[in-house]
């Protein structure tokens, strides 16, 4: 389980522009969110994606990164950035099922076609939303079992600015050793 003001395992993908991303090499004044999505066969990740996509130059604003990240493959993480009108929001693909699980993401097995007619991959990571700070420090965290029911990022937006505004430290840190 990652720990709130802990380390997050590091995170390195290839992006669909053809360029690295390496969690810790990023330089955000504030951070990074990090949002692993199910794959191209979700039609929630997409919404979803197109709702980072759009609110990506706030976050930049605030000196907070993004990036979203799923176990697809090359070709169906470029039909997504396609999909979803990718212009800020930098995508990868080719996160590993033990990478997602370092992540403490949930992993499901293919059912099939989904309700796109697309196929599901053999195996794939359910959500995940994680602001990470610039030391690669946990501050937020939010794991799905399913497709539904995710945080939005909006509401993560309104959370950012008012921990900003009060230097509202990462909560959850504790555990009885």
């Amino acid at each position: 389980m990652l720990m709130p003001r802990k380390k997050t395992p590091d995170l390195s993908v290839q992006l669909v522009t053809g360029d690295q991303f390496t969690l810790s090499e990023e330089t955000n004044e504030r951070g990074t969110v990090v949002c692993f999505y199910r794959g191209l066969h979700c039609p929630i990740c997409a919404n979803y994606l197109k709702e980072l996509e759009r609110l990506t130059p706030e976050f930049n604003e605030r000196g907070i990164g993004t990036v979203a990240v799923s176990t697809d493959v090359k070709d169906r993480a470029q039909a997504m950035a396609e999909k979803v009108g990718m212009s800020s929001l930098r995508l990868g693909y080719g996160v590993t099922i033990e990478e997602a699980m370092d992540w403490g993401l949930y992993i499901s097995t293919s059912r099939g076609k989904s309700s796109l007619d697309i196929m599901e991959p053999d195996l794939f990571s359910e959500p995940g939303i994680f602001l990470v700070q610039p030391d690669r420090a946990l501050y937020y965290g939010s794991v799905q079992t399913m497709p539904f029911v995710r945080p939005h990022f909006k509401e993560l937006l309104a959370a950012v600015d008012g921990a900003m505004a009060a230097n509202y430290p990462a909560r959850g840190e504790y555990r009885p050793d």
